[in-house]
Formats: structure tokens, C-alpha cells, sequence
């Protein structure tokens, strides 16, 4: 079955005009990125408007028009919560739900698929109904990763989609924009409403040569995140082209592109080509494959881009392929990058433990048929040198669909008589979902793996785990040996019997030579009619709450805040609404807020999860302090450093604040996902005009806002930081407002605004 096969052809049918109606009112040849943009303007009806005027990049708010939306099980529940709000009796575009984050990885994927369609029925059940309701397709359980099933079944080249979740770029790897959102923005497309984003500025990856030996798609990425840091993509989509960006496979585009959210990139893509012809043709998908043919030279850049590349990107990096060292890159950072040739100096430079206890392969970024062929080749050798492997080995499949095939064709096999453990095609250790035996002994340690976040207490919930990431081939090496200072293009290993033998570089298949194959994907089509299916959701439920609109803003200065908390360098969305064991709390915004900022780093006290009452002078968690502020009816702020909000696309991050009473947040400088999500659930957030400012702050400060009554585009907003000691600092405070975003503030949320424009429609 080919999903949205209509859709996808009324796309192609309108694209060659659009595009090059875009390219006379831009005035010059476009790249791919601009092409899509360009080609899925919003019109006002649901349509697309021809290009009326050329945007400037990193400037002009823009409305766009995205083709479909996937959300992942964990973000889903917030983002349908928030939609049975909107008045709509179905999606206005094509919509799925993936059922993969609420798994944890334990004994195998026999036993932790059984427990978690147990633990979280309640959830699995309101998400399957509540799609076939409202017109979404359902993936069950098992049928495998969010993205992994979107490259396999709904990607498509030219194309435009959202996601609850920042890997949706892995789509990328099939020509597409796909950007990570909040639910809160999903749900306004869902809706039937336009998606705001701020036009992008432009990064081109130009790549020579060829791949070979240890080298694969993942150093790409990691290379490129070494170069850009986790910042350095931030407003930017990045572009990659040249020969070398056509000699990679589909699905190794899908992995350089999935990874393009650690640096903060709004997407990453490729042009159409034949690697990505043979992905379509493979996955049964040939109807879209001559329809891309079609209009082929549409779904690339223009030639005089790639030609002279400096005129058309604002930056530009160049990579040799053939001369491109596989990299390891951490810990505790994905854009520490490290070349595999440098890791014993580097290691023993930083004390990082050189025994590596696990090896972790999969995850949305290194789950393909391609990526466990090469892993396996890898294994095999150990099999056939006599090698015992001295770490562990987990293997996530991206879905059904590849499990099933190469466990037909051996590979699971082979894994598994190295004792490896088959998790369930499921996020897993990734995000936080790992039940790792030990853990709670929080021992230093050192485990690679194949995924993308190696933030502190990402994997198994051990600060002291220091997690390296690496490709799925490398990753089989070093787990082989033991040492993450093991090079396998020079060094060798001693085999069972004593001798010395070294591992020669791994090979693959880009895709079964025998087709893929399936019992059952895991696929459930929603109802042609949900108009009488009933979504339950318990009023004692632990998992799951209804949604009580936000407060409007009264139209006055907020006055006598708090400050609750000034956090003290990086602070990602997991330091603000931890994964994990809160995941089962998503759909339960009273339960989830409790873990609300308990892993940033408070400045004045260098402790995580101790701030100070203000009302009582004492020191305590701070969901505690920030709930007695609320019982209190006393607004707070909150200040953080550069960079807030890196990661992920969790809305949580923005709407345990929001629910819980801050009125603010300050910063350095903001992720941008996670600035939008604030601006979405009614909140104010601002950065420092002068980030030396940041100092001026102290802990028992009072905070007046002084012209909010005045909250205009472009105008900056001043903050009264009042004193212990009774002196005062006023701090000039920037923010990205639009006028549509200004009035999601006074309305308390863009939902409650969404609500009302439904309710004068009836």
C-alpha cells in the first residue's frame, strides 16, 4: 500500500510552477531547501499561494502550508490532549502516531514489548482511539521507530512535513523538509491552521569523494557537528550536494540528516537521486518514484547553485569523503569529536575510563537494513577470529519491517550468538528508556553506541556514564574490543587462543538483495467516520489529564515575580523536563510537572534541584518552591545561559513552567524549538540585549516588568531586578515577537486563540 499517493501527486502537479515562479520573483537560481519553501507558501485555505515577494533568511516570519505530520507516542498524547481542544472533528492533513518512545529496553524485546503494552495500556489505548476518531493513522506497539516507519512509508522528494519530535529531519534523507515541532504547532496544521517559521538562513555541505573502509554516513554527521557545534546550526536548514552526497545510499542521507538536530539545525536534506529511486522502488513505493522522476531537475537544486556554491549558501563547509576519518564524538556532548586515530591521547588526556562495558546499536539514526549489515560483518568476524566480544551488545531494529527481513537473511542470528540482546524496535536506550542493570550504583563508565544525545543521564539515567557516539560499524569494534581507545584500521586484537588478528573493514548491502518482507507492520487505518467514537480519559488517570485552558493575560505589568531559578550553563530539554521514567507522566501535565527543572544547574549554588524559597528562606527542590509560589498567587522567572532549550522537541519543557506559574524565561540565547514552544503556551521568552547582564542577577531578587503594557514587534522589554539590599538593576531584554505571537500571549496560548477563531467559525 502506498499512503497519500493523491496528496503526493497534487504536490508534483503544482511544483514546476511554483518553483519557477520563485525562481523570476527571487531573481536568481534556488536551492533545493528554497524550492520546498517556496512551493508550500500558505495561501489562507488550506491551499498554497504562488510566491508573491522573496523572504530574507533568519528575518521574515513566514506561513507555510507542510503536507503531513507524525507524532511520536510520548509527545502525542500532549499534542491529540491539546487538538480535542481546537473543535475539529478531523485532522485537516494526513496525520500518524508511532507507538516507540513508552518502551524500555530490558531483557529483549519478547519480554519488554509484553510489559510496556501492560505498564502503558491507558495510553496506548487513548492514542488508538483518539486517532481513529479524528482520522490519524495508528502504529502499534512494536511496528517500529517514529522515523524509521516515515522514511519506509510517507517520505517523499520535494515534500514538506512536521513532527513531534526534533529526528524528524531523518526524512531529509528522502529530499524532503521535515522539522521537528512542538505539539503545540502540530496541532494548529492539524487543525487546518498555517505553520509559522522564521525563514531560514542556508548552510551548504558540499561533499567530494567517496566513502570507504571504516568510514560511513554517521562521521559525516559527525564531523559536521565538530565543525558547527550544538549551536552552530540553529535557524539554519543544511544542504548537502556534490558527488560525494550522491554516492551515499537513502538511508545513510536519513542518518547525516536525523543527526542534523544536534546542532540545532531546523532541517537538513538532499537532493533527489537515484540512491534515493532505489529506497522508493524497494519500499513498494514505485507510483511515487516516476511521479519524482517526472520533474526530477525541480527536486534538486538548480546547477548554477551547486556549481558556485559560495554565491547561493550563507555558509559553506567542504568534506572529503576519501579522506574522512571515522569519528567518536563525546562524551556528554554530541559535537565533541574526536577521529578514531587521536582517541588514545584525547581519552588519556581526560581521564575518560578506556573499558567499554556496552555497545549500542539502532535508534532512528542507525537502524537500517544497511546499518545492521555492515554492524553484523563486523560481528561475524568475531565468530570467525575466535574473538569472546569483551562489552555487551543491544541492537534496537527501526521497525517491523527490518527485523522481520534480516531476521530471514541471518543477521539477527549472527548477533545473537554473540550473546547480543534483540531489543524491540523502540527508541529504547536512546532516550533515557534503558532499565541497565547497575546503573543504580551510578559507577563511572564508558559505553558507545550508534545513537545521536550523549547528555548526561541520557541512556541509563548514571551521570557517570560516559557515552561516546559512533557509527554502528565502529561501535561493533570497540565493543568487540573492549576499548574505547582500540583503533581497528591499525590495531589488532588477541583472540581466544592467544593470537593476534585484526579486524578488516566492514562491508554491507544498502538494501536485501531478496526485497524487503513482513507478517504485519503494525499499522492500524483510522475510522472512515469517528464521529461516534468515544475518547475516555479517567478523571484518576496517573497517565492521562485533560487539559484546562491558560489565564489570558490581564493586560498589566507583572509585577513583584521571583526569581526560582538562574541555571548555570548548558540546559537541554532534559535538564528542564527529564526523559526516562517520566515519560509514562506525558499525557499528565499535574505529574509530569514535578520533574520540571530538576537537572539544571542552580548558579548560586552549583547543586541541581535546590533553589531557594523565597517565602521561607530555605533551600528545596524546585518544583516544591516553584508549587509555592503558585499556591501563593506569586508570578517567577526564570534565567538560564546560552543555548536554552538544546534537544529535543518536548513541549513540556515549555508547559511545566507555563502550568506551573513562571511567567518568564531569560536567557543567553534560546534553541529554536524550544523558544517557539514557550511563545505557543503563552509564555514571555526574552534574552539579555546585554548578556553580561546574566552576572547582575542575584537570588533573592524581585522582578517588576516595567512597559509589558507596550509588548510590541521590535521593541525591546525592560526588566526591574529589585535587590536585597534595595539597589536595583534595570536589564534590557530582547525577544523574536511577531504580532501573531504577541496576541497567543495575551490570549494565555496560541491553543486558547486557535479555540476562539474555531467557535466564531460554527
Amino acid at each position: 500500500m502506498i499512503f497519500d499517493i493523491e496528496m503526493i501527486k497534487k504536490v508534483y502537479a503544482q511544483f514546476p510552477e511554483r518553483v519557477d515562479k520563485a525562481r523570476q520573483v527571487v531573481g536568481r537560481p534556488l536551492t533545493l531547501a528554497e524550492k520546498i519553501l517556496y512551493t508550500h507558501l500558505w495561501d489562507g485555505t488550506r491551499g498554497r499561494e504562488l510566491v508573491a515577494r522573496a523572504f530574507v533568511r533568519g528575518k521574515d516570519y513566514v506561513d507555510f502550508a507542510p503536507d503531513r505530520i507524525a507524532c511520536q507516542d510520548a509527545t502525542a498524547q500532549m499534542a491529540l490532549l491539546q487538538f480535542m481542544q481546537a473543535g475539529k472533528s478531523k485532522v485537516a492533513v494526513p496525520t500518524t502516531v508511532h507507538c516507540d518512545h513508552l518502551i524500555q529496553a530490558k531483557e529483549g524485546a519478547a519480554t519488554d514489548l509484553k510489559v510496556a503494552t501492560e505498564q502503558s495500556k491507558e495510553v496506548f489505548d487513548f492514542l488508538s482511539s483518539v486517532s481513529n476518531k479524528y482520522g490519524i493513522g495508528f502504529w502499534k506497539p512494536g511496528a517500529g521507530i517514529i522515523h524509521q516507519i516515515v522514511l519506509e512509508n510517507y517520505a517523499f522528494p520535494g515534500g514538506m512535513m512536521i513532527g513531534t519530535d526534533s529526528h524528524t529531519v531523518n526524512a531529509g534523507g528522502l529530499g524532503m523538509l521535515a522539522i521537528g515541532v512542538g505539539g503545540a504547532d502540530a496541532v494548529d496544521v492539524m487543525a487546518g491552521m498555517p505553520w509559522e517559521l522564521k525563514f531560514p538562513k542556508l548552510i551548504g555541505v558540499k561533499l567530494t569523494g567517496k566513502l570507504s573502509g571504516w568510514t560511513a554516513p554517521k562521521d559525516v554527521i559527525l564531523k559536521v557537528a565538530d565543525i558547527l557545534t550544538v549551536k552552530g546550526g540553529t535557524g539554519a536548514i543544511v544542504e548537502y550536494f556534490g558527488e560525494g552526497a550522491k554516492s551515499l545510499s537513502c538511508t545513510g542521507k536519513g542518518t547525516i540528516c536525523n543527526m542534523g538536530a544536534e546542532i540545532g539545525a531546523t532541517t537538513s536534506t538532499f537532493g533527489y537521486d537515484e540512491a534515493m529511486r532505489r529506497y522508493l522502488l524497494a519500499t513498494g513505493r514505485e507510483e511515487v518514484a516516476l511521479a519524482a522522476d517526472a520533474i526530477a531537475p525541480y527536486l534538486t537544486a538548480d546547477p548554477e547553485v551547486y556549481a558556485d556554491p559560495e554565491k547561493y549558501f550563507d555558509q559553506l563547509i567542504e568534506i572529503d569523503l576519501s579522506t574522512l576519518e571515522p569519528y567518536i564524538n563525546g562524551p556528554f556532548t554530541p559535537d565533541r569529536g574526536t577521529p578514531v586515530s587521536k582517541m588514545k591521547e584525547v581519552a588519556r588526556a581526560n581521564d575518560w575510563p578506556l573499558e567499554v562495558q556496552w555497545g549500542l546499536i539502532g535508534s532512528c539514526t542507525n537502524s537500517s537494513y544497511e546499518d545492521l549489515t555492515r554492524a553484523v560483518s563486523v560481528v561475524k568476524q568475531a565468530l570467525e577470529k575466535r574473538i569472546t566480544p569483551k562489552a555487551s551488545f543491544g541492537i534496537n531494529p527501526g521497525s517491523e519491517q527490518i527485523r522481520y527481513t534480516t531476521e530471514r537473511d541471518g543477521i539477527i542470528d549472527i548477533f545473537e550468538q554473540l550473546g547480543t540482546r534483540v531489543f524491540t524496535n523502540a527508541c529504547g536506550p536512546c532516550i533515557g528508556q534503558w532499565d541497565r542493570e547497575g546503573a543504580e550504583k551510578q559507577e563511572k563508565n564508558t559505553i558507545v553506541h550508534s545513537f545521536n544525545r550523549n547528555f548526561s543521564k541520557r541512556a541509563d539515567g548514571n551521570p557517570n556514564t560516559h557515552a561516546f557516539v559512533a557509527s554502528p560499524e565502529i561501535v561493533a569494534a570497540l565493543a568487540i574490543a573492549g576499548r574505547l581507545d582500540f583503533n581497528p584500521i591499525t590495531d589488532t586484537l588477541l583472540n581466544d587462543q592467544g593470537e593476534a588478528v585484526k579486524l578488516t573493514p566492514p562491508y554491507g548491502e544498502e538494501l536485501p538483495s531478496k526485497g524487503f518482507a513482513v507478517d504485519d507492520p503494525g499499522y492500524q487505518a483510522p475510522a472512515e467516520d469517528g464521529s461516534n467514537i468515544e475518547v475516555v480519559v479517567s478523571p484518576t488517570s496517573n497517565r492521562l489529564q485533560l487539559l484546562t485552558p491558560f489565564a489570558p493575560w490581564d493586560g498589566k505589568n507583572i509585577t513583584g515575580a521571583k526569581l526560582l531559578i538562574k541555571a548555570q550553563g548548558k540546559c537541554t530539554t532534559d535538564h528542564i523536563s527529564m526523559a526516562g521514567t517520566w515519560l509514562r507522566f506525558r499525557g499528565h501535565l499535574d505529574n509530569i510537572s514535578n520533574n520540571m527543572l530538576i537537572g539544571a544547574v542552580n548558579a548560586f549554588n552549583g547543586k541541581t534541584n535546590s533553589v531557594k524559597n523565597q517565602l521561607t528562606g530555605k533551600y528545596d527542590e524546585v518544583p516544591k518552591v516553584q508549587r509555592a509560589y503558585k499556591a501563593a498567587g506569586i508570578p517567577s522567572i526564570v534565567v538560564g545561559d546560552h543555548n536554552y532549550g538544546e534537544g529535543s522537541s518536548r513541549e513540556h519543557a515549555a508547559m511545566e513552567p507555563r502550568y506551573l506559574g513562571v511567567r518568564a524565561v531569560l536567557v543567553k540565547s534560546f534553541a529554536r524549538i524550544h523558544e517557539t514552544n514557550l511563545k505557543k503556551q503563552g509564555m514571555l521568552a526574552l534574552t539579555f540585549a546585554n548578556e553580561a547582564d546574566y552576572d547582575k542577577i542575584q537570588e533573592d531578587d524581585v522582578i517588576n516588568f516595567l512597559d509589558l503594557t507596550s509588548f510590541a514587534p521590535g521593541t525591546p522589554l525592560h526588566l526591574e531586578f529589585v535587590h536585597k539590599d534595595g539597589s536595583k538593576d534595570v536589564i534590557t531584554c530582547n525577544h523574536t515577537y511577531n504580532a501573531q505571537q504577541i496576541g497567543w500571549f495575551k490570549a494565555g496560548s496560541a491553543l486558547n486563540q486557535l479555540k476562539e477563531k474555531s467557535e466564531r467559525e460554527k
